[in-house]
């Protein structure tokens, strides 16, 4: 057996090591077919997904600062969706993946224990969010919205790049939110002035009498001051620095003057040495006017983080209508729209007259994608003060910006229009409502509704290029091309940079067979686009955006 078997070991070795290499290379041949397949089914799943891409949600679940197993989270959609539920692992985690885009609530609860609030969260596509919750105990009754004693259910802990955070819907709906953040910080309170400080120890004496004051006692301190401050409240800012500097010299412990100081450098354009001003009277003492100050300066200076606390700390000491509002604009320009909600929220419940409010809070929840209660605040801050544009302004921008026709708007915005018959824009919003109807092109009396309107705003002010816009659009519409090249040409004198217009255009030449003139409003297009969304990626870059930390209250701040 031996013999036998050692004659036939090499030949059956050899065999074997061929067999073996012929099917080592039959398998890389398979190998390599599978993963070609296997590549292209994940090419074609990463390209279907690109086109429809699902949001995930994860977060933790704690209580008394220890990750809590086993709790119930529950994520609500508005509406007739069903709710999502599951439970958290050992650790508190909790996820939610495969979401569409949306608006939802998040709670969650074990054993006697409870979030503190059902939390606001809206994701966009793709978006990767994490939340993480505090439960407390369910012995006592729900938390009320923030007032003016309460902590809010969130902290501001850093800053990042505006890349991290992402929008929610289109970038039309993300640049209009954007816009509105900026503009809302130039709202002004109902009856409102500019004002000083020192308003209620006003000096009706003239500027000859005070300059002759000063001329006679050029090292007086009530001299120096008191001309300082008639140009300080006049807006003479220049003229008002030297005086009040010279005042402080002379005495250096009078707060009203300092304040003045700390304003006319804050006008001026030096906010380093305005805020030395507001930090020495901080030591002399707490006020909340000089926080609200401060939080102003903060943001000049580049530091928001600095600012928001400023503004929490105004709050808490006063809850104005102007320290609410301060605080909650703060918040939305650095793209923490639901605690911007949150605290505009509770703003109106103390302050319920406030039309400034009310539109705050509809920027804010329309930037949360939170459409129709958007459109709602902005209509009970119209009613209001009915006279008041900015309200209608900023309701007829979210009404063309937003994917579907909002509650209570177009009767709003037909009441602008009445009310300011003389009124390029308020004709043009309303028109803009109008068209808006899910059945408008359908409907002949309402496209020569807005016709009409479109046509009384453009005569009212021959530079409204939205209105030749919309004018060739609405003749495009009917096929008539020639009409529509005269309106977007138009539109484009007033405007050269508004890119849809030049697109249109080329889209009405194309149709009448002018292929060149086409293909030159196509690349005028493309330039145009091109220049603006670098501007506005420079202008995001521009602006920090806040990391909150939602469902945990704040700690002390600035005292």
């Amino acid at each position: 057996m031996n013999g036998w078997h050692k004659s036939r070991s090499w030949p059956d070795a050899r065999a074997r090591r061929f067999l073996w290499a012929k099917l080592a290379a039959i398998a890389i041949l398979i190998g390599v077919a599978s993963l070609s397949g296997i590549a292209q089914q994940a090419s074609g799943e990463r390209s279907e997904g690109a086109e429809n891409q699902r949001a995930v949600l994860t977060g933790t679940v704690s209580a008394a600062g220890k990750p809590v197993d086993d709790a119930s989270v529950r994520l609500e959609a508005p509406g007739a969706q069903p709710s999502l539920e599951t439970r958290t692992t050992a650790a508190g985690a909790f996820a939610f993946s495969d979401l569409p885009a949306g608006s939802y609530t998040l709670s969650a609860e074990k054993s006697g224990l409870r979030t503190r609030r059902t939390i606001a969260v809206a994701v966009s596509e793709g978006e990767r969010k994490h939340i993480d919750l505090a439960l407390e105990s369910s012995s006592s009754s729900p938390a009320p919205a923030m007032s003016f004693s309460d902590q809010p259910n969130f902290t501001v802990s850093g800053i990042t790049d505006w890349t991290a955070v992402g929008g929610h819907g289109s970038d039309s709906i993300l640049r209009t939110s954007e816009d509105l953040a900026k503009e809302t910080l130039a709202l002004k309170a109902q009856g409102a002035g500019h004002g000083t400080p020192d308003d209620a120890d006003k000096n009706d004496a003239s500027e000859s009498k005070l300059r002759a004051a000063l001329a006679a006692a050029p090292g007086s301190f009530a001299a120096n001051h008191q001309l300082g401050e008639f140009y300080l409240r006049s807006e003479r800012y220049r003229e008002s620095l030297p005086l009040l500097q010279a005042s402080y010299q002379i005495d250096p412990s009078n707060d009203s003057n300092e304040r003045d100081l700390a304003l006319a450098y804050e006008q001026t354009g030096d906010p380093k040495q305005a805020r030395v001003h507001v930090e020495n009277l901080l030591k002399r003492g707490n006020d909340a006017d000089l926080h609200r100050m401060a939080g102003q300066l903060d943001e000049k200076l580049d530091n928001p983080l600095a600012a928001v606390k400023e503004y929490q700390q105004a709050v808490s000491l006063d809850p104005s209508e102007q320290n609410y509002f301060a605080w909650g604009s703060e918040l939305l320009l650095h793209r923490a729209v639901w605690q911007a909600a949150e605290v505009f929220r509770d703003g109106v419940k103390a302050h319920p007259k406030s039309p400034r409010l009310l539109t705050a809070l509809g920027t804010a929840l329309f930037a949360g994608a939170v459409y129709d209660e958007a459109a709602r605040n902005l209509c009970d801050a119209s009613d209001l003060d009915p006279a008041n544009p900015e309200p209608y302004i900023f309701m007829g921008k979210v009404e063309m910006a937003a994917p579907t026709s909002l509650p209570c708007v177009e009767a709003k915005l037909a009441r602008f229009a009445r009310e300011k018959p003389d009124s390029s824009l308020a004709s043009y919003l309303h028109a803009m409502a109008i068209s808006k109807r899910p059945d408008f092109s359908a409907d002949k009396t309402a496209t020569q509704q807005v016709e009409t309107l479109l046509s009384k705003a453009v005569s009212l002010d021959p530079k409204c290029f939205d209105g030749y816009l919309q004018l060739g659009i609405l003749a495009a519409s009917q096929h008539d091309y020639e009409k529509a090249i005269q309106l977007y040409t138009k539109a484009i004198e007033v405007n050269p940079q508004l890119g849809e217009a030049h697109y249109r255009l080329g889209v009405a030449y194309d149709r009448l067979g002018q292929r060149e003139k086409a293909q030159q409003e196509f690349q005028l297009h493309s330039e145009i686009e091109k220049r603006q969304a670098a501007a506005v990626e420079r202008e995001r870059r521009e602006i920090k955006q806040f990391v909150v930390v939602q469902g945990q209250p704040a700690t002390s701040v600035v005292q």
